[in-house]
C-alpha cells in the first residue's frame, strides 16, 4: 500500500510540532506537502525539511490548492479566525474521500462541515506542541461523515507524534485546558523553579540546568504505562522532610484550587472562541 499522502496547510507552531513527529516517525517525506503564508516562512520551513514539498501563498496564490489536490489528508493549521474560509476554499481541489482535520482551538466540527462539500470527512483535534518530540497528546473528534476508514487515516498519521485518543466534542474543553495549553504550565513552572533556584543563591545557568532537568526527569518517570502521579509524589515525600515542608507551602496557597481555576479559564477561552467564530 502507498502511503497516505499528507498535506499541512499553514504549517506554523502546532502544525509544523506535528509535521516534525510525522516525519520523525517514518512518514514518506516525498507524499508530505506542506505550505504557508510567507515565501521566507516556506523557505526556511524547506531548509529543515529539503525531502517535502513546500509551497507559500505569497509565491503561488494557488498554493493551496495544489497542496490538496489528491491528497488523503489534509491538516488545517491556520489561526482559528481563518480556518472556515481556508476551508471553503479548498472545496473545488478536494477529492470526497480527502480527511479533513483541524488543528484550531475555537473551531468546532459544525463550523467545518458547513464549509465543506457535503459528505467530506471532517475530523477536529486538539494537539500540543510535544507532538514534535513524539510525546504529544493529540484528542480527535470524529465528525458526522468520518467513519472507520477516515479516522482510522488520522489516528495513523498522527500515531508518532504522541498519544492519540477519540473523544466527544463536549470533553475538548477539558482537553484544551488539561493539554493543550498544559505544556505551558509546565514550562511557566520550570520559570518559576529557576527563579527561585536563583533567589537562593544559584546563578542563572545552573538554576535553569537544575530546573529543567528536574521537569523533564519527573515527566520521563511519569511516562511509564503504569505510573501514578500520586504515588509518585508519595514516594519522594518523607514524612517530616523536606519535599513535604515544599508540599505543605503549595497546598496551603491553593495550587490545586488555583490549577483547576487556570484549566477552567482555558477551557471557558476555548468555548467563547467558538461562539465569536460561528457563522
Amino acid at each position: 500500500m502507498s502511503a497516505p499522502v499528507i498535506a499541512f496547510l499553514g504549517t506554523g507552531s502546532m502544525n509544523g510540532s506535528i509535521l516534525d513527529g510525522v516525519l520523525a516517525g517514518g512518514a514518506d517525506p516525498s507524499a508530505v506537502r506542506a505550505t504557508t503564508r510567507s515565501a521566507t516562512s516556506a523557505q526556511r520551513l524547506a531548509a529543515e525539511h529539503p525531502e517535502i514539498t513546500v509551497l507559500s501563498e505569497e509565491d503561488d496564490e494557488r498554493a493551496n490548492l495544489r497542496a490538496v489536490d489528491g491528497a488523503d489528508i489534509v491538516l488545517l493549521g491556520v489561526k482559528p479566525k481563518g480556518i472556515q474560509d481556508l476551508a471553503a476554499s479548498l472545496a473545488e481541489a478536494l477529492d470526497p474521500s480527502t480527511v479533513v482535520l483541524s488543528v484550531a482551538a475555537g473551531i468546532d466540527v459544525a463550523m467545518l462541515e458547513q464549509e465543506l462539500p457535503e459528505g467530506q470527512p471532517v475530523v477536529r483535534s486538539m494537539p500540543n506542541t510535544p507532538s514534535s518530540v513524539g510525546r504529544g497528546v493529540i484528542a480527535l473528534v470524529p465528525g458526522t461523515h468520518a467513519g472507520e476508514e477516515a479516522l482510522g487515516l488520522a489516528k495513523d498519521v498522527l500515531r508518532h507524534s504522541g498519544t492519540v485518543l477519540e473523544v466527544s466534542e463536549d470533553q475538548i474543553g477539558a482537553i484544551t485546558g488539561v493539554s493543550g495549553s498544559g505544556p505551558a504550565y509546565a514550562f511557566f513552572f520550570a520559570e518559576a523553579l529557576q527563579q527561585a533556584g536563583q533567589a537562593l543563591g544559584l546563578d542563572e545557568q545552573t538554576a535553569r540546568l537544575v530546573a529543567k532537568e528536574t521537569l523533564a526527569g519527573a515527566g520521563e518517570l511519569l511516562h511509564a504505562d503504569d505510573a501514578d502521579p500520586a504515588a509518585l509524589r508519595e514516594a519522594v515525600t518523607s514524612p517530616g522532610g523536606t519535599t513535604e515542608q515544599a508540599l505543605k507551602v503549595f497546598a496551603e496557597g491553593g495550587l490545586v484550587e488555583l490549577t483547576e481555576k487556570a484549566v477552567r479559564a482555558s477551557a471557558e477561552k476555548g468555548a467563547a472562541m467558538e461562539e465569536q467564530f460561528r457563522r
